[in-house]
């Protein structure tokens, strides 16, 4: 499965973003999707997930309210939908495939998201 983010950026605090990842090479609706962020010095960080059939969607407590993630199983691809962005979100944001309730094993290049304040 290769996995390409896009849609990353410069916003002000308080703007909008949305992120997009499209998946190839397997079937796309037999993968669970999750999205993963990493900033200098620190941890990566789970962000949001989506289970194959998209009907169960996790949100880290961070981002409740604010994202939101959905899939598109006839165009192989899943959105973060990133509002009421704060400092704090910035990081590099990774897309990330795991076959049915595998570990995640498949992982995208990231996409820059800067907020400023």
């Amino acid at each position: 499965v290769k996995l390409v983010e896009s849609g990353g950026g410069l916003v002000q605090a308080g703007g909008s973003l949305r992120l997009s990842c499209r998946a190839s090479g397997r079937t796309f609706n037999s993968y669970g999707m999750g999205w993963f962020r990493r900033t200098p010095g620190k941890e990566r960080e789970f962000v949001a997930a989506i289970n194959w059939r998209g009907d169960t969607i996790n949100y880290a407590e961070a981002v409740k309210g604010r994202f939101t993630m959905s899939r598109d199983n006839a165009k192989n691809t899943v959105y973060l939908q990133m509002n009421s962005l704060k400092p704090e979100d910035t990081a590099v944001y990774y897309c990330a495939a795991r076959y049915y309730t595998d570990p995640y094993d498949y992982w995208g290049q990231g996409t820059q998201v800067t907020v400023s304040s």
